[in-house]
């Protein structure tokens, strides 16, 4: 008995706030690495591999949908099997590894293809092996990071026996995306410049060694962190459902308020709720004697599963409507790689001084950043309660400020072409027109105040619908949505490529994007946002009230508690 007290007043001591800096430090790093990165990749292609601007942009498409699909993935691993730590601690090393790769084609004249005369030579299935390997490595690593951080952090400070526990987790998402924006702001700044101008082999370099920071920031923590078992019966649990509600269908669903629904001893959830309504067949007892054992358990856990599992499986499917919702913003936000194009051409000299073209995307995450500020420090406080706009409201103005964002990239983008045309640069693509780049500011100001609403607004959603146990599942949909949109966004592009090219007409989306038509390109995704904004407002409406369930974590700390009592 001693010994059982002793161990928990250890657990007690581990987590808390302590904690934060370390597991934040390891994402913030991570990100200062891979995002200028991944800025500059776009050019990194064009540069060094010689890949046309669709088929570069085709190629970060492909590579974002890989990084943001790859966190639900390994979201399941962690919750069903490993662990959060563990996920995040093989993700760290797996995207140092990645990084190496990559340095190394860097430093490898024969790792891209030659340029000593034009035309320039075509990749090698070798060099591109090389370079793809290289991009899928760091997509895993960034994957088991990112699936994971969040919900591990909020691991250490959550407390529901804390009266001022939901204000705080609140404010934890705002500021945590605060720490991510600020490192977000100096990777496409600081990190995007050193690469342009210090060279590919100094710039990765760098990614590398902060990437190595990272790994050791994480491991010094190792010992006081607050690790959550994972509930290793997730996945099998929601396969038991589906199979129990198929072998049951022909039963008939009986009244509200009914006592036939399986839910052990100490659950809080004793009836399932009416929506998705089919899978509650899983969970409904037939025959005590036949469907019971002695202590009340299930005999067969393929014919009835509990209450709590059902529930499990129908808070996923609940949201998929207003998740879907999240792929057009995905595919938005992932314009950047044109937008980096359209800089190239215009007159980039700011205070003196020649900033990037990768660079001013920096503007995207500053306005994010600002508006967290803004909005978690002024407007939450003057709010009734303190609570301020509620996450389905944030999701609903981020998708109608991204339909804003888009409409003026277009309009700027029209600007820019009838300026190129009108000075002669019709066929001359890099021609730098007398158009300062800051016209593009106001459609990244836009994209970013969209994020901030909307993203942030995912977040908070999906994890205050799902129990504690699935908080990595819930923190991964917003990523699986980007990662869609990026799939979607290259079949756009790709779709846009070859059906406008006809008649010896250019596309849209030609190399030489002063004959093309990228402003017809953003006008198609400022309609695709408005249908989806459409789309929203019916699945939001569609999908009620956000607190059908209120015990998920309640249940826990009766379980808990009652596995306390026993040991005592």
């Amino acid at each position: 008995m001693e010994q059982k007290k002793a161990t928990g007043v250890v657990e007690r001591k581990k987590g808390g706030y302590r904690t934060i800096p370390l597991i934040i430090a390891n994402e913030t790093f991570e990100k200062v690495a891979m995002v200028g990165l991944r800025v500059n990749m776009i050019l990194y292609l064009l540069q060094e591999y010689h890949f046309d601007p669709a088929t570069g942009a085709i190629v970060i498409f492909l590579w974002n949908a890989l990084t943001n699909f790859l966190p639900i993935f390994c979201a399941f691993l962690s919750d069903s099997w490993l662990g959060r730590f563990r996920v995040i601690a093989f993700g760290t090393l797996i995207h140092l590894l990645g990084l190496v790769v990559l340095w190394l084609t860097a430093i490898i004249r024969y790792a891209r293809p030659e340029c000593d005369v034009e035309p320039c030579a075509n990749p090698t299935v070798v060099q591109l092996l090389v370079l793809f390997s290289s991009l899928a490595l760091m997509a895993l690593g960034a994957g088991g990071i990112r699936s994971c951080t969040l919900a591990f952090t909020s691991d250490q400070i959550n407390n529901s026996e804390n009266p001022q526990n939901d204000r705080i987790m609140k404010s934890f998402f705002n500021w945590y995306y605060v720490s991510v924006g600020v490192s977000i702001s100096v990777s496409m700044v600081f990190i995007v410049y050193i690469q342009v101008k210090a060279g590919w082999v100094v710039g990765y370099g760098i990614s590398m060694a902060i990437m190595s920071l990272s790994a050791i920031m994480f491991f010094l923590g190792s010992s006081i962190y607050l690790k959550v078992k994972p509930n290793k019966s997730l996945l099998i649990g929601f396969a038991q459902v589906i199979v129990a509600a198929w072998k049951n269908r022909h039963l008939t669903l009986p009244p509200k308020n009914s006592d036939i629904w399986y839910s052990p001893n100490g659950s809080n959830l004793v009836q399932p709720t009416n929506k998705v309504r089919f899978l509650n067949k899983s969970c409904m007892i037939q025959n005590k004697e036949t469907d019971l054992d002695s202590n009340g358990m299930a005999i067969d856990p393929w014919r009835l599963c509990t209450v709590r599992q059902v529930e499990e499986l129908k808070a996923i499917i609940k949201v998929l409507p207003i998740w879907s919702t999240g792929i057009i913003l995905g595919t938005t936000i992932s314009q950047q790689s044109f937008s980096v194009v359209q800089a190239g051409t215009m007159d980039r000299e700011v205070f003196h001084m020649d900033i990037p073209s990768t660079s001013f995307t920096a503007f995207i995450i500053l306005t994010l950043t600002l508006w967290v500020i803004l909005y978690d420090r002024i407007i939450v406080p003057f709010t009734p309660k303190g609570f301020g706009l509620t996450v389905k409201q944030r999701m609903g103005i981020g998708l109608v400020i991204s339909c804003l964002g888009t409409l003026v990239a277009a309009l700027v983008e029209n600007k820019r072409r009838k300026e190129a045309i009108k000075e002669g640069f019709i066929d001359n693509p890099r021609g730098v027109v007398n158009m300062s780049a800051m016209w593009l500011v106001p459609q990244y100001c836009l994209y970013g105040l969209a994020q901030g609403l909307n993203v942030i607004g995912q977040i908070e959603f999906y994890y205050s619908q799902f129990p504690q146990t699935m908080s990595s599942v819930a923190v991964s949909l917003w990523t699986l949505g980007l990662g869609v949109g990026n799939l979607v966004g290259s079949f756009i592009v790709k779709v846009v490529k070859d059906g406008t090219r006809r008649e010896g007409k250019a596309s849209w989306l030609a190399s030489n994007i002063n004959r093309g038509h990228y402003d017809y390109y953003y006008g198609l995704l400022f309609i695709l946002n408005l249908l989806n904004l459409l789309c929203y407002f019916i699945s939001s409406r569609a999908y009620g009230t956000t607190r059908d369930i209120e015990s998920w974590d309640q249940e826990l700390d009766t379980k808990s508690t009652l596995e306390k009592g026993r040991n005592r």
